[in-house]
């Protein structure tokens, strides 16, 4: 019974949870119990909160039985990724130099989780200030993916997509500034989706009006996704993007209800990529067919998009050195060394450099609005091949069909980066599993704001396959 549970997805559990079916106390104790047993496994969490999170789950059940309950995720367990303030509670950042911290107020995206009655139950592993996109840091080690102890997790919500991979929890709070959230949903066979800039407020955020990192759900099911964003969106004082953007019915856009008669997708295999893994190619091929059956008309992307990969770099590294120089020239040799290595990167770069690299943001946006003008979404693979070795290294090249492909960030994700430095909405969610049994991920990017339709899109994919049905064997 105890993973049977932990198997239900938020969507179901709520309603169990409503109905007096299942109690949140009984749900708290299966999610703890799968938790304790995996995590010497998966090493996906940096702090549980057991004891917090079964007060909470029984003040939860009063609730319930009073028939109080308090929102759409009432008694539903959520973790929080170590990036994500959470009032009294352990956040480290992946940093050893965090390792103690504990805030004293919620970021927004956790306080209006827990203002729906949504508990949490711990914080999920990340990158030294989530830098990269694999999981592991001098603090905790390395999170494995959740279907193989062969492969990265991906990130830098490893973490979070594992635990939800796994039936830990079924949903979580993740982060994303370059693809940290598509990346390992991929890796792990979720859906992960980074929404349009001030949907979901960004309270943490140092660069508010330059802002290209997104605070996002992290799920199994394309409707467990819009629940999230139904609650963590809507403006909020802390983010200007936010300001005079109110939440939209997500809940409904998630229905796998119609077709898409009429829509029009552009499609790219490779984004300016030059190799892609031939089990991606074809899962790829195979959701386009999907696409092509539910009535869009499908239209292949000829013009050249720029390398936006050296312009997302200046504006990242450059961040990262006005946030963290001078912790790096006071404790680099407690510092992750690839953290050390890229903000170093950013020394010889001028403002009137980063101020280029904004021009080219400027212009890449341009580029994308102008192809939304004709089209309805923009669909790609979300990663050249599947999850990487678990010993693979930030800066060594990678292995695509026994080629060197280059070097990881350019090779592996040039489908995330461009539409955080755009800020249009883009989900992924699977499409197939490779030779090895490693999920493939596919990635939908629709018109800015326009979530909604992104959902649509997604659920009436996700609903003409079965990936869903698949476990990882853990």
């Amino acid at each position: 019974m105890t993973d049977d549970l932990c198997r239900l997805p938020a969507s179901t559990l709520r309603e169990q949870i409503a109905a007096r079916k299942v109690s949140p106390v009984e749900l708290m104790t299966a999610v703890l119990a799968r938790a304790e047993r995996l995590q010497p496994e998966l090493n996906c969490f940096i702090t549980l909160i057991a004891d917090q999170a079964m007060e909470a789950a029984r003040v939860s059940e009063r609730e319930v039985m009073r028939g109080e309950a308090r929102g759409p995720l009432h008694g539903i367990p959520f973790a929080a990724k170590d990036l994500v303030n959470t009032a009294g509670v352990r956040t480290t950042f992946g940093s050893l130099l965090h390792a103690d911290n504990v805030p004293k107020e919620d970021a927004v995206c956790a306080a209006r989780m827990k203002a729906v009655g949504a508990i949490l139950f711990g914080k999920t592993t990340t990158p030294e200030f989530g830098h990269k996109a694999l999981t592991d840091a001098p603090l905790f080690g390395r999170t494995r993916n959740a279907w193989s102890a062969k492969h990265t997790s991906g990130g830098s919500s490893g973490g979070a997509a594992v635990a939800v991979a796994s039936g830990i929890g079924p949903v979580g709070i993740a982060t994303d500034g370059g693809g940290s959230t598509r990346i390992p949903a991929a890796a792990n066979g979720m859906v992960g989706l980074k929404q349009s800039n001030g949907v979901i407020p960004h309270s943490q955020v140092a660069d508010a009006f330059g802002n290209y990192t997104y605070v996002t759900p992290m799920t199994r099911t394309v409707m467990d996704t819009a629940l999230m964003l139904w609650v963590m969106s809507g403006p909020h004082p802390s983010d200007p993007w936010s300001i005079g953007v109110e939440p939209k019915d997500y809940v409904s856009a998630a229905r796998a209800e119609g077709d898409l008669e009429g829509r029009r997708i552009l499609f790219s295999a490779t984004l300016g990529n030059t190799l892609v893994a031939k089990d991606v190619r074809a899962s790829f091929e195979r959701a386009l067919g999907r696409l092509r059956d539910l009535g869009a008309e499908l239209v292949e992307l000829t013009e050249t998009l720029p390398d936006m990969e050296p312009v997302w770099k200046v504006i990242n590294h450059t961040t990262w050195r006005a946030r963290f120089g001078e912790m790096i020239r006071r404790d680099d040799n407690r510092m992750s060394p690839s953290l050390v290595r890229q903000v170093a990167m950013a020394a010889d770069w001028s403002g009137a450099d980063y101020q280029r690299a904004m021009f080219q943001r400027t212009d890449l946006f341009r580029m994308v609005q102008h192809w939304f003008e004709s089209f309805d979404y923009l669909v790609t693979p979300t990663l050249s091949r599947t999850a990487l070795p678990i010993d693979q290294d930030l800066f060594d090249p990678i292995d695509i069909d026994g080629v060197e492909a280059g070097e990881l960030r350019r090779n592996w994700f040039p489908y995330t980066m461009p539409f955080n430095i755009t800020g249009h909405p883009a989900i992924t969610l699977c499409s197939g599993y490779d030779s090895e049994g490693l999920p493939i991920g596919l990635q939908i990017v629709g018109r800015f704001r326009d979530e909604a339709s992104v959902l649509r899109a997604a659920a009436l994919y996700e609903a003409s396959e079965d990936w869903l049905s698949r476990w990882p064997e853990l």
